[in-house]
């Protein structure tokens, strides 16, 4: 049974580096959080290592650039590990070929700047929907309409049996006090649909690998059992780091503030209830990420 704790400090000398989310976590979408900044400045101080494992569907660059505005000071983490680069990799590497029809925003167009990890990498074109070969997602054009609202063009698709790179697998996050449909929503309809999607982000294996080179290449060889996954996401960032057999602390006051009953700290009673429906049961438990 998880284990309700009140700060990161707790467990911390159990493990060398944490793969810590972002949205939901150490920011809102809006402004970061001071205590869950100053929760991973003191882990850093006491040696260990921050890797920022987020399912945003864009390089680390701009991911870095996007929490500075918010406020993330840039001593509370080492590297980012994106589901955007590990998607990436895989769409110049030509999953859903060359000619692909994109579902996203203006601010999510660097997902198609060159990468040098790919050798022999595939000139990606962005062509209308009748000339496609694939879908690449990183969002949908409206956040706030329901990912129905792409039924049409989804049936299209499928009848043309086109592949969907999903860049950000998470459903719903919340910016501020608006919760906004995320890349996950719309991949989860074309798979209902009968269309085929692949994703590459939490609670998936490729975006794990990446987080852990991430480590290697700052000269970290950490064995999972040194690893803490901290998260909000049950789907995305408890199921997977359990999948991957890492410990994880489940931070309740995010997505499942009102299902765990978190104001501060969840309710046990409803914690214990929620986490049975869902099957899961991660190591630690806290309200926030302190």
């Amino acid at each position: 049974m998880t284990q309700i704790v009140r700060s990161l400090s707790e467990i911390s000398d159990r493990y060398d580096a944490v793969f810590c989310d972002l949205w939901g976590c150490l920011h809102n979408g809006v402004t970061a959080f001071p205590e869950a900044v100053g929760a991973l400045q003191e882990y850093r101080r006491g040696g260990g290592t921050v890797v920022l494992l987020t399912n945003a569907p864009r390089p680390r660059a701009e991911v870095a650039k996007q929490i500075e505005r918010f406020g993330v000071p840039r001593d509370c983490w080492d590297v980012i590990a994106t589901s955007g680069d590990s998607a990436r990799v895989a769409m110049f590497q030509g999953v859903v070929g060359q000619k692909v029809y994109f579902i996203g925003l203006e601010h999510d167009l660097p997902f198609f700047e060159p990468m040098q990890l790919v050798s022999d990498a595939v000139q990606i074109e962005r062509v209308p929907l009748e000339e496609a070969e694939g879908i690449v997602c990183c969002g949908p054009f409206e956040p706030l309409k329901e990912p129905e609202v792409m039924r049409p063009q989804f049936l299209y698709a499928k009848q043309k049996g086109m592949k969907l790179l999903c860049a950000n697998p998470d459903l719903v996050v919340d910016r501020g006090e608006t919760r906004e449909y995320c890349a996950g929503a719309l991949a989860a309809l074309y798979t209902e649909m009968g269309g085929e999607s692949l994703y590459f982000g939490k609670p998936h294996p490729p975006v794990y690998d990446l987080a852990r080179r991430r480590l290697v290449q700052l000269g970290k060889d950490i064995p999972d059992s040194r690893i803490l996954a901290i998260g909000d996401g049950i789907g995305t960032d408890v199921k997977g780091a359990m999948g991957e057999d890492l410990d994880v602390l489940f931070v309740s006051g995010g997505l499942a503030a009102k299902e765990t009953r978190t104001t501060d700290q969840p309710e046990p009673e409803a914690l214990a209830d929620y986490l049975a429906v869902q099957g899961l049961d991660p190591a630690y438990t806290v309200g926030f990420l302190r």
